[in-house]
Protein backbone atom coordinates (compact mmCIF):
# COMPACT_ATOMS: atom_id res chain seq x y z
CA UNK A 1 0.00 0.00 0.00
CA UNK A 2 1.42 3.59 -1.15
CA UNK A 3 2.36 6.47 1.52
CA UNK A 4 -0.74 8.36 -0.31
CA UNK A 5 -3.28 5.80 0.29
CA UNK A 6 -1.77 5.21 4.06
CA UNK A 7 -1.65 8.89 4.83
CA UNK A 8 -5.63 9.44 3.20
CA UNK A 9 -6.69 6.35 5.39
CA UNK A 10 -5.15 8.26 7.98
CA UNK A 11 -6.81 11.64 7.52
CA UNK A 12 -10.12 9.90 6.48
CA UNK A 13 -9.75 8.25 9.55
CA UNK A 14 -9.37 11.31 12.09
CA UNK A 15 -11.94 13.33 10.21
CA UNK A 16 -14.29 10.26 11.20
CA UNK A 17 -13.49 10.27 14.75
CA UNK A 18 -13.70 14.37 15.25
CA UNK A 19 -17.13 14.45 12.97
CA UNK A 20 -18.29 12.12 16.05
CA UNK A 21 -18.07 14.39 18.55
CA UNK A 22 -14.13 13.47 19.86
CA UNK A 23 -12.71 16.46 21.05
CA UNK A 24 -8.87 14.24 21.04
CA UNK A 25 -9.29 14.24 17.18
CA UNK A 26 -10.28 17.95 17.16
CA UNK A 27 -7.32 18.48 19.02
CA UNK A 28 -4.50 16.84 16.92
CA UNK A 29 -6.26 18.58 13.61
CA UNK A 30 -5.54 21.85 15.11
CA UNK A 31 -2.24 20.87 16.52
CA UNK A 32 -1.67 19.56 13.20
CA UNK A 33 -2.65 22.19 11.38
CA UNK A 34 -2.76 25.85 13.11
CA UNK A 35 0.78 26.82 12.22
CA UNK A 36 0.50 25.93 8.37
CA UNK A 37 -2.86 27.74 8.83
CA UNK A 38 -1.03 30.71 10.13
CA UNK A 39 1.51 31.00 7.59
CA UNK A 40 -0.99 30.64 4.61
CA UNK A 41 -3.10 33.15 6.09
CA UNK A 42 -0.73 35.75 7.18
CA UNK A 43 0.16 35.34 3.27
CA UNK A 44 -3.01 36.43 2.09
CA UNK A 45 -3.49 39.11 4.69
CA UNK A 46 -0.41 40.06 6.48
CA UNK A 47 -2.41 41.13 9.71
CA UNK A 48 -1.92 38.80 12.81
CA UNK A 49 -4.99 39.64 14.33
CA UNK A 50 -7.35 38.69 11.76
CA UNK A 51 -5.44 35.90 10.93
CA UNK A 52 -5.67 34.74 14.32
CA UNK A 53 -9.58 35.68 14.45
CA UNK A 54 -10.00 33.66 11.56
CA UNK A 55 -8.59 30.82 12.23
CA UNK A 56 -9.99 31.03 15.60
CA UNK A 57 -13.08 31.18 14.13
CA UNK A 58 -12.69 28.21 11.28
CA UNK A 59 -12.21 26.06 14.32
CA UNK A 60 -15.46 27.28 16.64
CA UNK A 61 -17.43 26.28 13.58
CA UNK A 62 -15.88 23.15 12.30
CA UNK A 63 -16.36 21.94 16.25
CA UNK A 64 -20.11 23.56 16.40
CA UNK A 65 -21.12 22.11 12.89
CA UNK A 66 -19.01 18.66 12.86
CA UNK A 67 -22.09 16.82 12.23
CA UNK A 68 -22.81 17.95 9.40
CA UNK A 69 -19.32 18.01 7.29
CA UNK A 70 -19.23 15.71 4.49
CA UNK A 71 -16.16 13.20 4.38
CA UNK A 72 -12.63 14.28 3.33
CA UNK A 73 -9.26 12.72 2.52
CA UNK A 74 -7.35 16.17 2.57
CA UNK A 75 -7.78 17.70 5.95
CA UNK A 76 -5.19 20.40 4.95
CA UNK A 77 -6.95 20.94 1.96
CA UNK A 78 -10.30 21.59 3.19
CA UNK A 79 -8.51 23.75 5.83
CA UNK A 80 -6.86 25.65 3.35
CA UNK A 81 -10.46 26.04 1.40
CA UNK A 82 -12.08 27.42 4.60
CA UNK A 83 -9.50 29.68 6.24
CA UNK A 84 -8.80 31.72 3.23
CA UNK A 85 -13.03 31.93 2.73
CA UNK A 86 -13.22 32.79 6.37
CA UNK A 87 -10.22 35.50 5.71
CA UNK A 88 -12.58 37.23 2.83
CA UNK A 89 -15.50 37.04 5.21
CA UNK A 90 -13.76 38.77 7.92
CA UNK A 91 -11.90 41.08 5.72
CA UNK A 92 -15.45 42.78 4.40
CA UNK A 93 -16.99 42.50 7.65
CA UNK A 94 -13.99 44.57 9.00
CA UNK A 95 -13.73 47.06 6.19
CA UNK A 96 -10.47 47.03 6.95
CA UNK A 97 -9.52 45.73 3.48
CA UNK A 98 -10.87 45.67 -0.30
CA UNK A 99 -11.23 41.93 -2.20
CA UNK A 100 -7.96 40.56 -2.66
CA UNK A 101 -6.00 42.03 -5.61
CA UNK A 102 -5.43 40.73 -9.01
CA UNK A 103 -2.08 42.88 -9.34
CA UNK A 104 0.45 42.25 -6.54
CA UNK A 105 0.68 45.95 -4.01
CA UNK A 106 2.31 44.36 -1.19
CA UNK A 107 4.06 41.10 -2.05
CA UNK A 108 4.55 39.10 0.90
CA UNK A 109 6.25 35.56 0.86
CA UNK A 110 5.96 34.34 4.99
CA UNK A 111 8.74 32.81 7.08
CA UNK A 112 10.64 30.09 5.11
CA UNK A 113 10.03 27.07 2.65
CA UNK A 114 8.53 24.16 4.30
CA UNK A 115 10.71 21.93 5.49
CA UNK A 116 8.31 19.24 4.51
CA UNK A 117 8.25 19.32 1.48
CA UNK A 118 11.79 20.45 0.60
CA UNK A 119 14.80 18.91 2.37
CA UNK A 120 17.68 21.03 1.07
CA UNK A 121 20.75 18.59 2.01
CA UNK A 122 23.64 21.07 0.32
CA UNK A 123 25.03 24.38 1.14
CA UNK A 124 24.26 25.50 -2.96
CA UNK A 125 21.34 24.13 -2.80
CA UNK A 126 20.51 26.30 -0.04
CA UNK A 127 21.66 29.21 -0.94
CA UNK A 128 19.46 28.29 -4.65
CA UNK A 129 15.80 28.56 -2.39
CA UNK A 130 17.41 31.69 -0.27
CA UNK A 131 18.06 33.54 -3.96
CA UNK A 132 14.54 31.91 -5.39
CA UNK A 133 13.04 33.81 -1.97
CA UNK A 134 14.08 36.57 -2.78
CA UNK A 135 13.09 36.02 -6.54
CA UNK A 136 9.56 35.31 -5.46
CA UNK A 137 9.10 38.94 -3.59
CA UNK A 138 9.17 40.35 -6.69
CA UNK A 139 5.91 38.29 -8.05
CA UNK A 140 2.18 39.53 -7.97
CA UNK A 141 0.92 38.31 -4.78
CA UNK A 142 -1.56 35.42 -7.06
CA UNK A 143 1.49 34.34 -8.51
CA UNK A 144 3.43 33.97 -5.01
CA UNK A 145 0.09 32.15 -3.54
CA UNK A 146 -0.33 29.75 -6.60
CA UNK A 147 3.25 28.86 -6.32
CA UNK A 148 2.99 28.35 -2.71
CA UNK A 149 -0.04 26.22 -2.60
CA UNK A 150 1.13 24.01 -5.21
CA UNK A 151 4.89 23.45 -4.44
CA UNK A 152 5.60 24.62 -1.14
CA UNK A 153 1.92 22.71 0.01
CA UNK A 154 1.99 20.34 -2.21
CA UNK A 155 -1.85 20.92 -3.52
CA UNK A 156 -2.87 19.12 -6.78
CA UNK A 157 -3.68 22.06 -9.66
CA UNK A 158 -7.23 21.24 -9.12
CA UNK A 159 -7.01 21.98 -5.32
CA UNK A 160 -4.80 25.18 -5.67
CA UNK A 161 -7.75 26.06 -8.46
CA UNK A 162 -10.59 25.36 -5.52
CA UNK A 163 -8.80 27.25 -2.62
CA UNK A 164 -8.20 30.63 -5.19
CA UNK A 165 -11.66 30.06 -6.12
CA UNK A 166 -10.09 30.14 -10.20
CA UNK A 167 -10.22 27.86 -13.09
CA UNK A 168 -7.21 24.99 -13.58
CA UNK A 169 -6.25 26.60 -16.61
CA UNK A 170 -5.82 30.04 -15.13
CA UNK A 171 -4.04 28.60 -12.22
CA UNK A 172 -1.65 26.48 -14.84
CA UNK A 173 -1.02 29.86 -16.57
CA UNK A 174 -0.62 32.14 -13.68
CA UNK A 175 1.97 29.26 -12.65
CA UNK A 176 4.03 29.61 -16.02
CA UNK A 177 3.78 33.18 -16.11
CA UNK A 178 5.57 33.17 -13.02
CA UNK A 179 8.71 30.23 -13.98
CA UNK A 180 8.94 32.43 -16.86
CA UNK A 181 9.44 35.96 -14.61
CA UNK A 182 11.92 34.19 -12.60
CA UNK A 183 13.77 32.63 -15.21
CA UNK A 184 14.19 35.86 -16.87
CA UNK A 185 15.97 37.28 -13.54
CA UNK A 186 17.61 34.14 -11.70
CA UNK A 187 19.91 31.36 -13.19
CA UNK A 188 17.79 28.61 -11.11
CA UNK A 189 16.87 26.65 -14.40
CA UNK A 190 17.64 22.88 -12.29
CA UNK A 191 14.98 24.02 -9.61
CA UNK A 192 12.71 25.53 -12.37
CA UNK A 193 12.80 22.82 -14.54
CA UNK A 194 11.64 20.29 -11.34
CA UNK A 195 8.86 22.73 -10.84
CA UNK A 196 7.67 22.79 -14.01
CA UNK A 197 7.48 19.16 -14.26
CA UNK A 198 4.61 19.13 -11.64
CA UNK A 199 2.68 21.35 -14.20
Amino acid sequence: MGYAVVQNDKESGLWLRFTNGDAEAFAEIYENYVGILYNYGYHIAPDAPLVQDAIQELFMNLWQTRKNLSATTSIKYYLFRSLRRQIHRLRETAERYDALPDTDKSPFLPYTLSAETLRIESETAEEQIRNLQKALLRLPARQIEAIRLRFFEGFELHEVASIMQMNEQSVRNLIQRSIRKLRQVFDFLPLLLTFCNFL
